[in-house]
């Protein structure tokens, strides 16, 4: 991506704005043509690492309740939670007009092809709906569900969310994610081959990963065919297997301060690849969940400050990012 400069070297970047990152807000308006809203849908799915496919326990740091809406419920229809989605949305946010229906509790692919376009389908079917986030895990896709994805892209917008969460084996092991990064980055692969936009989401901080291991993972991420990702800073949450493994042994844990997380990301993004649009830097959720103190600001004011340290450091996403060969995974 080309740099043009002016001034004190102040970098005006060619995402169509003067910002210092490619920013998932920007995206969405000029691919959308305004502005977008996504609607958080939880549409009764399970997951292969809690119904006995693969496990019963669950990741040790997952509690989906923690990112789930009060409108977000399964006994209700996918067209009443988008209605009731868009009345929440426009009492705390100025109105969008063009919404995305966002899949986001549990595995939204872990069921046969009928049932996923059936619910698809309803959620393509509401007003001001003008495509889908599916959220899901690598070990949850085949040729089939992509086929039916495909089919689905060519009249409406469909991106592919997958959890990677860890670019280390040994960690996802430890977490008990039960699949491999070899897992995240052939559906990765398998999905960007079949014209789908994918998004991937990693956690910084969990146990036995240190500082230079998570930088690592930005030449990565950069190495695969990702269209976007999201970044969250590990949260450890009431009544999960992790709480009881962090009261265990807190020292194998890298909890971030939010000033060390803004700096650690400052310096990250410097080598991620700048095609790659970044939706989020952080992650946020009520505060009666968390087992330690959580960050005060709202992510509105975290992402004004974010933008704020990369001015005063005068960096960009990809300053330090070079092209490379293909990933290979990590052990």
């Amino acid at each position: 991506m080309n740099l043009e400069y002016q001034g004190m070297g102040a970098a005006i970047y060619r995402w169509g704005t003067k910002r210092r990152f490619n920013a998932y807000s920007d995206h969405m308006k000029k691919k959308a043509g305004g502005r977008v809203q996504k609607l958080t849908i939880d549409a009764g799915f399970s997951c292969p690492n809690r119904d006995g496919t693969k496990g019963t326990g669950g990741c040790s740091f997952c509690l989906n309740d923690a990112f789930s809406p009060s409108y977000c419920m399964p006994e209700k229809s996918i067209a009443k939670q988008i209605s009731e989605g868009i009345e929440f949305h426009a009492r705390r946010y100025r109105r969008a007009e063009k919404y995305l229906a966002y899949f986001q509790a549990f595995s939204n692919t872990h069921a046969p092809v009928d049932t996923l376009a059936a619910k698809y389908r309803e959620a393509l079917d509401c007003e001001g709906v003008i495509g889908l986030v599916i959220g899901t895990r690598p070990d949850c896709m085949n040729a089939e569900k992509l086929s039916l994805l495909r089919e689905l892209s060519h009249h409406h917008y469909i991106i592919v969310e997958y959890g990677i969460e860890s670019v280390y084996n040994r960690t996802l092991e430890r977490v008990n994610r039960l699949h491999t990064f070899e897992d995240s980055l052939e559906a990765v692969k398998m999905t960007a081959g079949c014209g789908i936009p994918v998004g991937g989401h990693l956690i910084f901080g969990l146990p036995g990963e240190n500082r230079q291991d998570m930088m690592e993972s930005a030449r990565i991420i950069s190495q695969m065919p990702l269209d976007q990702v999201k970044f969250h800073q590990l949260q450890i949450f009431r009544g999960t297997a992790m709480e009881q493994e962090y009261r265990n042994n807190p020292d194998d844990f890298r909890l971030f301060t939010e000033d060390e997380y803004l700096d650690f990301m400052a310096e990250y993004i410097e080598m991620l690849d700048p095609r790659i649009v970044i939706e989020r830097i952080a992650g946020e959720t009520p505060p009666r969940y968390s087992l330690l103190r959580p960050w005060g600001p709202r992510y509105d004011q975290i992402l004004v400050r974010f933008e704020k340290l990369l001015e005063k450091k005068d960096t960009w996403q990809g300053k330090r990012w070079q092209p490379a060969g293909s990933v290979k995974p990590v052990s």
